[in-house]
């Protein structure tokens, strides 16, 4: 078996710090080694615990003076958007008509669905993300780019199709019964190929055909391992549309309940608007909610309420919703978060940032077996945080001992120059350098 080792400061999030405290949520080894074996984590401890433990000859990958965390996992992002992010000025029906459906007509190209998904890759691990839950656009070749280019980085990808058979342009328009077919040969082809992953993804409710969402639930009931991933309650004016739409839904989540839509496996990006007894509904089902902040505030769509989540017991990850979003860095998405709980009257602290952005994020997902922490076992994904990446970051954090204040200002003041090294099962897979 192949073990190597690195060095560092080494912290993870164990669980939810709103469940049982930050002391009791997190580890924080100074000097500490990180142990892998055939891109799993061997062990984790102090540097003179485990040193005199290692096989001979093991090499050693120093990164002293940075800090070593598992790698962010980013639970709701379009890997389409990327030549329209920072589109200026609209909300987001309009928003959607004039710079998104334009731009995922491009993807019916095979050629530039394959460039598209090969530059996406790298910048999400070059911001440190090595997980992510992804849109793709109604044609089945821009998931199949994607899931190309993730595969060959041996990433722990979940990807779908957009399902669209009504109110869209007829470029990015398909049918039910195209889209059922093409769920069912992605799935085929890609899903549990590697550390690839499926998601059904109606785009949202006002774009699919009760029919298409029928087939959707359907498939979603034979597949027991797959994700469903869609958008609820992101705009006000979006969510009048669904109740003009389905008069006869309690309200938006409903809509994807009665199709069969709403399970452990369904994943929620934005809910800004939800209301109390759909947050308990969620919780229930044991649903997940891809928390927005960056896309949020960008298109002017609310302020999502963390505590009320937290007080349903609601499973939530960070999305940075690129293209809306406009970075792919989750440490900048920490940033807006921290503003957004802020203006709903509460701090949001940097423990529960970290826990969003990595085992939060798994949780949601359903591969928090797999991913998040760096728990003995589970796949060595993992980034390396530089305190100097910046003048500015090297000169705030001098003086900077304690690990809630190396966090917070990590998250405030930290984007993709923060990350000096990515890893992906073990494999350095990007460096700054």
């Amino acid at each position: 078996m192949s073990q190597v080792a690195f060095r560092a400061d080494l912290f993870h999030m164990t669980d939810d710090p709103a469940l049982v405290g930050a002391k009791d949520a997190c580890g924080y080894i100074p000097d500490g080694l990180l142990v892998v074996e055939d891109g799993f984590v061997k062990a984790v401890g102090s540097y003179d615990a485990l040193a005199p433990t290692l096989k001979d000859g093991t090499e050693i990958t120093d990164h002293r003076g940075k800090l070593i965390t598992p790698g962010f996992i980013d639970t709701h992002i379009h890997f389409p958007q990327l030549d329209m992010i920072a589109s200026y000025g609209e909300q987001l029906l309009d928003w959607l008509e004039r710079y998104t459906f334009p731009e995922e007509a491009k993807f019916a190209s095979e050629a530039h669905a394959a460039d598209a998904a090969d530059f996406f890759i790298r910048e999400l691990l070059s911001s440190g993300t090595t997980s992510a839950l992804v849109y793709c656009t109604v044609h089945r070749q821009s998931v199949e780019a994607i899931f190309d280019a993730a595969y060959a980085r041996n990433m722990r990808i979940v990807a779908g199709k957009s399902l669209m058979d009504r109110n869209v342009p007829d470029a990015v328009r398909d049918t039910a019964e195209g889209s059922d077919r093409d769920n069912r040969d992605l799935i085929a082809a890609y899903h549990g190929k590697g550390r690839l992953g499926y998601a059904i993804t109606p785009r949202f409710a006002p774009a699919c055909s009760d029919e298409q969402l029928t087939l959707a639930g359907k498939l979603l009931a034979e597949h027991d391992d797959v994700l469903m991933h869609t958008h609820l309650s992101e705009n006000t004016a979006e969510i009048d549309w669904v109740r003009e739409l389905y008069p006869e839904a309690k309200n938006y989540l409903d809509v994807y309940d009665r199709f069969g839509l709403l399970t452990n496996r369904s994943v929620f990006a934005h809910c800004i608007h939800l209301d109390g007894e759909e947050f308990q509904r969620m919780a229930e089902a044991d649903a997940a909610i891809s928390y927005c902040p960056t896309s949020n505030l960008f298109l002017g769509s609310g302020l999502f309420n963390l505590r009320e989540a937290e007080k349903y017991g609601v499973k939530v990850g960070l999305g940075t919703d690129v293209g809306a979003g406009t970075s792919f860095s989750l440490l900048e998405t920490m940033n807006e978060a921290y503003k957004v709980c802020h203006l709903r009257g509460h701090r949001l602290d940097p423990f529960k940032s970290f826990y969003l952005a990595t085992l939060g994020g798994a949780k949601a997902l359903n591969m928090a077996d797999k991913v998040g922490d760096f728990t003995p076992g589970k796949e060595a994904d993992f980034i390396v945080l530089d305190r100097a990446a910046t003048p500015l970051l090297e000169r705030r954090l001098k003086n900077t001992s304690e690990i809630d204040e190396l966090l917070f200002v990590l998250s405030m003041l930290g984007d993709d120059r923060t990350v000096s090294h990515t890893y992906v099962a073990g494999e350095c897979v990007h460096t700054r350098d």
